[in-house]
């Protein structure tokens, strides 16, 4: 048999991965015929269908499966043995809104910290591939699915509290949980169970609760609202304590654990670099400390 086209190789992985042409070809950087061809070239080489397409939905079949897994595992490794060659800076991934409420206004202490240290930044909140996706280290919530080989590091109890803004709460006279009937409830669409997390977490039940007025994409969105006095939200004490030292809102019941923790996740291949363990530590550090 003629050698395989690793480029091929390469598109269908993607592909059966994403479940998805058009994605695999913007991973790829490459037109979406580009890929088609690459994998129709492939089924014919090898002479069997790899993937099951439809109007709804690109499946692999079985074989096309046990192939897309063992090239995903080679293509994988292939990268580990290159960043381990050649370390470039780190990528810490974390949710917007932890980075615009939490990091960046303690990045200066941590570039004093650890002055050697190259950072890039991945915004994202949601499940990774470390080899794919080019990340380090991860800050998550311990509901998100962890990687295949990962051990989470935990670090906090996220405590999570009702806040708006001083004046809101003196007009609408929000004085315990029940008043929160005649309140404008702001969520976001990141947490949407973060009003339900809170009512359990308080044991608060009320006889008349009230709709969520507004939903925001990010909680960076929904904290701003809280503060022009659009109404009052619930969200976690970490990304609000600088708000709150400054009275800039406040939280009339204060806050509770929820129902979740923060961890990290590190790269397998870059758990043991010196570096990586560096940024480590000041993360936990950073984060025991506030939250301690």
């Amino acid at each position: 048999m003629p050698r395989l086209s690793l480029n091929a190789l390469r598109a269908f992985e993607a592909t059966a991965r994403l479940r998805s042409f058009g994605a695999a070809a913007d991973e790829l950087s490459v037109t979406h015929g580009a890929v088609s061809r690459h994998i129709r070239a492939l089924e014919d080489q090898l002479g069997l269908l790899l993937l099951s397409r439809n109007a709804h939905a690109t499946e692999p079949t079985p074989e096309g499966a046990q192939l897309a897994e063992g090239l995903s595992v080679a293509f994988n490794l292939i990268q580990r043995t290159v960043d381990q060659l050649k370390p470039g800076p780190l990528t810490l991934s974390c949710s917007a809104s932890i980075m615009m409420y939490w990091l960046l206004p303690r990045l200066s202490k941590l570039k004093n910290a650890i002055p050697s240290l190259e950072l890039s930044f991945n915004t994202s909140h949601g499940e990774i591939d470390f080899t794919r996706d080019k990340i380090t280290v991860a800050i998550r919530l311990s509901s998100i699915p962890v990687p295949k080989g990962v051990t989470p590091i935990p670090l906090i109890e996220e405590w999570i509290g009702a806040v708006c803004a001083p004046e809101y709460m003196q007009t609408n006279r929000i004085e315990k949980p029940s008043d929160l009937e005649r309140a404008r409830l702001l969520a976001t669409n990141t947490r949407p169970s973060a009003w339900v997390d809170w009512f359990k977490a308080t044991s608060t039940v009320l006889e008349n609760p009230p709709e969520i007025a507004e939903s925001f994409d990010h909680f960076y969105l929904q904290i701003q609202a809280a503060k022009c006095g659009l109404g009052v939200a619930a969200v976690p004490r970490m990304l609000v304590r600088d708000e709150l030292d400054s009275a800039g809102l406040v939280a009339p019941f204060g806050f509770v654990p929820g129902p979740v923790s923060i961890v990290l996740w590190v790269a397998p291949h870059a758990a043991s670099q010196s570096k990586t363990v560096a940024l480590v530590e000041w993360l936990r550090n950073e984060l025991q400390q506030m939250e301690g």
